[in-house]
C-alpha cells in the first residue's frame, strides 16, 4: 500500500487545480525538485507527477521541470500529461522515469498501451479520469461516452502495471475519495488500482488500509499534504502498521 505525493507541474510551477480547471491553480512551489526532495525527505517512497500543460497540448511542456524533479529525488516517479507516442514513452523512461501513465492515448488508441506494454513490461500505467461515471480526456476538458470499468476491461492481461483513477467531480476539493466507485473498478479487474481525487484527511488513510481495500496499489495525496490537513509521519505510520499486520 503506497502513498503517492502527487506534484501537479503547470508553467514550470507546482500547483493544485479545483475540479481540474486551469484557471483554478494554486502555486504551492515554485521549484520542483525542492519539492520532490521534500516529499523523499518525509518519507515518501514514490511520487506521482502530472503535466498539466501537457494533457491539453498533447505533448511534454513541463520536460525541465520533470528533469529537475528525477535530478533532486531518488524515489522512483511516475508521469502523466501529454505523453501520446511511443517515442514520448521510450523517451521519459530512458530519462529516468519508472513508470509514464498513459490517459488520452489510451482511450484514443488502445492498441499503443498494448504495444506499450510489450515493449516496457512493467513501467506502463493507464489514468482512467470520469466525470459523472464517464471517462474524460484532453485534460479533462472532454468527456467521451466511455465507461470507466468498459475502458478498464481493455487493458486486462496486456501487462499494465496499474490504473490511476480519478474522480474530477473530486479532485482538489477534500471532500475525501470516491471509493464506492474505486473499489468497484478494482473489484472488476485484475490490474492494481490507484485512487486519486478529493483525499482530505486521515480518515481516507484508514480508510485505504481497511481489509477491503488491500487491493488497491495505494492513493495519491495533493492538496491535504500541501495545506498541512495530513501529517505525512503519521499518515505513513498508519500505513507501516497495516502492512505489518497483514504480513
Amino acid at each position: 500500500m503506497i502513498l503517492f505525493p502527487a506534484i501537479d507541474l503547470k508553467d514550470g510551477q507546482c500547483v493544485r487545480l479545483k475540479l481540474g480547471d486551469m484557471e483554478q491553480a494554486t502555486v504551492y512551489n515554485p521549484d520542483p525538485g525542492a519539492q520532490a526532495k521534500a516529499f523523499e525527505d518525509q518519507g515518501f517512497e514514490w511520487l506521482h507527477v502530472v503535466d498539466l500543460n501537457g494533457a491539453f497540448a498533447g505533448e511534454t511542456v513541463n520536460g525541465a521541470a520533470v528533469d529537475a524533479i528525477l535530478k533532486a529525488t531518488k524515489n522512483p516517479v511516475q508521469l502523466g500529461g501529454g505523453i501520446r507516442t511511443l517515442d514520448h514513452i521510450e523517451n521519459w523512461l530512458s530519462r529516468g522515469l519508472a513508470r509514464v501513465i498513459l490517459g488520452t492515448v489510451a482511450v484514443r488508441d488502445p492498441a499503443l498501451v498494448v504495444e506499450a506494454c510489450r515493449r516496457y513490461p512493467g513501467h506502463i500505467a493507464v489514468g482512467i479520469d470520469a466525470k459523472g461515471g464517464k471517462v474524460a480526456v484532453e485534460g479533462w476538458a472532454e468527456a467521451s461516452e466511455l465507461g470507466v470499468i468498459e475502458l478498464a476491461k481493455k487493458f486486462e492481461g496486456v501487462g499494465v502495471a496499474a490504473i490511476i483513477y480519478t474522480d474530477i467531480d473530486r479532485d482538489g476539493i477534500l471532500t475525501g475519495i470516491n471509493w464506492d466507485s474505486t473499489l468497484e473498478l478494482a473489484n472488476a479487474v485484475s490490474i492494481r488500482v490507484i485512487a486519486s481525487g478529493g483525499l482530505a484527511s486521515l480518515d481516507d488513510i484508514k480508510r485505504m488500509i481497511q481489509p477491503d481495500a488491500r487491493k488497491l496499489e495505494g492513493a495519491i495525496s495533493g492538496r491535504a499534504l500541501y495545506d498541512g490537513r495530513i501529517d505525512p509521519k503519521e499518515a505513513l505510520a498508519l500505513i507501516k502498521q497495516a502492512k505489518e499486520a497483514a504480513q
